[in-house]
């Protein structure tokens, strides 16, 4: 089971956009810019509540250890240097922030500006995450993003004028009317950028977004998956030729000083260790629970300034709060483990979390999914992990180990 001596990670929701883009179905918010002095204020008030309660509550003799925070979105990079200034102060104020702390922010290329990046990096921030998503201007266009591919080059040599030395692409394929050849171009430009991270993600329409109407419309085709799956593999290779190393299904980087460049933010979720979700619809998980804020502006403001005496992890803003039992961690921890190309799920990491072993909860089934080539131990059963195959399908795996009955023997 999870302690509260494990290091805790920070997620920090941004929801303002300048444009809700048309596949996204974030929580975001377009034309709300106006409200960011009072969400600046409101988040800083909910991180230091968070930090006060934990101490009270969990009965700490010091403030939860953080070593990794993240702002994600919608858009942070709309966020001045002050606002961010004032944030990252409050966590410092509110947590012990490790020295050498992963501060990771999602950026669209066209929100930033050198002097804003200078400033950024020297408030901490040490790893920009850019939504570049194609190279061509028609997948741009169709997206409804607002930048090109000269953004994105300005942004990132911008980014390493700024002293950023991590930098991570997000790339979108699997789109309606992209071909694979405008995809290996999109990758090739990618790849020249000589970053260090790049993650990858195949379109999924959403509901209640722009896409889905187009497609019930008849304005765009639905997507190909036998392409998008050819689109893949490609990937794959090419990455790997250009000095990339998949560590997670959508998720590749490089050596860097001797260390693999991963996001150390995303393996805190893919470990299933703690974090908190901070922000309006953020998510969390933390002593024993799944949590979720209150999604809209207002009402999130209005939560925090009201600051109701809940108990910790539950705060000001919590709209939902679900116990999670230990066989609800252990499927879970499956789940997400085995997105893990590489790592998998460690056999005697497992057994020491839950104090059982995986073949002697799941032997059957691994074995299963083992002689349909989806699944392989690697190292003599030292960790199982997705087979290639696997990788393209792993949802068919990942259901094997959740939605499960609880063993009649098993103990929480």
């Amino acid at each position: 089971m999870l302690t509260h001596m494990q290091p805790t990670s920070l997620y920090l929701h941004i929801p303002f956009c300048r444009h809700r883009c048309a596949y996204c179905d974030f929580n975001t918010y377009a034309g709300l810019e106006s409200r960011i002095p009072a969400y600046v204020d409101a988040l800083c008030r909910e991180i230091r509540w968070m930090g006060a309660s934990s101490v009270e509550n969990l009965h700490l003799s010091a403030p939860i250890r953080v070593h990794t925070l993240f702002f994600g979105g919608g858009t942070p990079s709309l966020l001045t240097p002050q606002h961010m200034e004032a944030i990252l102060g409050a966590c410092r104020e509110s947590f012990a922030v490790d020295s050498g702390a992963e501060i990771s922010m999602e950026a669209n290329p066209g929100t930033v500006t050198l002097e804003g990046l200078r400033a950024l990096r020297s408030l901490g921030v040490n790893r920009l995450s850019y939504g570049m998503q194609s190279a061509h201007p028609d997948d741009l266009s169709l997206l409804q993003r607002q930048h090109d591919t000269y953004d994105v080059i300005e942004a990132v040599n911008w980014a390493r004028q700024a002293g950023f030395d991590l930098l991570s692409l997000d790339l979108i394929f699997g789109l309606p009317f992209q071909s694979l050849e405008r995809w290996q171009n999109t990758l090739e430009t990618a790849i020249d950028l000589q970053t260090d991270h790049l993650s990858l993600y195949a379109l999924t329409i959403e509901h209640g977004t722009p896409f889905q109407s187009w497609l019930r419309r008849g304005l765009v085709p639905l997507p190909d998956d036998d392409l998008a799956a050819d689109m893949y593999d490609y990937a794959s290779e090419r990455l790997e030729q250009a000095g990339f190393q998949q560590y997670e299904i959508s998720n590749w980087a490089k050596v860097k000083d001797g260390e693999l460049a991963a996001c150390r933010h995303n393996l805190q979720y893919w470990h299933n260790q703690p974090y908190l979700g901070l922000g309006a619809g953020a998510h969390g998980y933390h002593s024993g629970y799944r949590l979720v804020n209150a999604a809209a502006i207002p009402a999130y403001i209005e939560r925090c300034q009201t600051m109701p005496r809940e108990a910790f992890p539950v705060g000001p803003a919590t709209i939902q709060a679900a116990p999670i039992d230990r066989w609800t961690e252990v499927q879970e921890t499956m789940m997400v483990g085995l997105r893990l190309t590489g790592e998998g799920v460690p056999a005697a990491e497992f057994h020491r979390r839950f104090g059982v072993s995986l073949e002697e909860l799941f032997g059957a089934d691994i074995d299963d999914l083992i002689e349909k080539g989806l699944l392989e131990w690697d190292g003599g059963k030292e960790r199982l992990r997705l087979s290639k195959r696997g990788r393209l399908l792993g949802n068919r795996v990942f259901r094997q180990f959740v939605g499960r009955e609880k063993p009649k023997d098993w103990r929480d």
